[in-house]
């Protein structure tokens, strides 16, 4: 399956939760730190590692792979959209509501 991107690339723990891949950031992070989680066939232990358009993401045990299609590149016109589920979880409305 496909998986379209806002932007030029993602973290993988971010596009595991997009991908449904895994249910919560905590999740993703149990799976790659198990080392379940292969990008392009090779396993990846980092949270943080930078996914990129063309990547091929694949969680073996679940039988499951998605690719990444950046921006514009499955021909969409790469308008963003805000996704809760791979919003930065620190992010404090409160705090910007009156500026």
């Amino acid at each position: 399956m496909d998986i379209s991107i806002s932007g030029e690339s993602i973290k993988l723990g971010q596009f595991l939760k997009l991908a449904n891949l895994a249910e919560t950031g905590g999740h993703a992070k149990e799976l790659i730190s198990a080392g379940e989680v292969f990008v392009n066939g090779q396993s990846v232990t980092a949270r943080g590692h930078e996914l990129i358009d063309g990547d091929v993401v694949s969680i073996p045990s679940a039988s499951i792979t998605a690719t990444v299609v950046a921006d514009g590149a499955d021909g969409s016109d790469g308008d963003d959209y805000f996704d809760e589920r791979t919003a930065n979880d620190d992010f404090d409305p409160e705090k910007w509501r009156n500026l």
